[in-house]
């Protein structure tokens, strides 16, 4: 993803990603607090949308070629799995992660 420009919430994908962000990602992700990976309350804020609809598509490439993502991976020692999502499903997640920082 080289380019996302975001408008308003849009409720109806937030309520979509939730679904998504629930079934694939709270084995190892949370808001409030730390799991096997970071707490991720406030990471639409520290991160761009960009950057985070890439860790999950393409985390293999984001954790060679990424400085961050490296650094997340040292401090967590344990590698983001790779999701069987499509980019509009972790465009919903993305729009959930926007409203959960909201």
């Amino acid at each position: 993803v080289k380019s996302l420009t975001l408008g308003p919430i849009n409720p109806e994908l937030a309520a979509r990603g939730k679904t998504l962000f629930q079934n694939n990602c709270t084995a190892c992700h949370q808001f409030d607090r730390q799991l096997v990976g970071p707490a991720l309350q406030g990471v639409t804020k520290r991160r761009t949308p960009e950057w985070i609809m890439n860790l999950v598509l393409n985390t293999q490439e984001m954790l060679q070629q990424d400085p961050d993502a490296r650094a997340l991976l040292k401090a967590y020692q344990v590698p983001m799995v790779t999701a069987p999502l499509k980019e509009d499903e972790v465009r919903a997640i993305l729009e959930y992660m926007r409203q959960a920082d909201a």
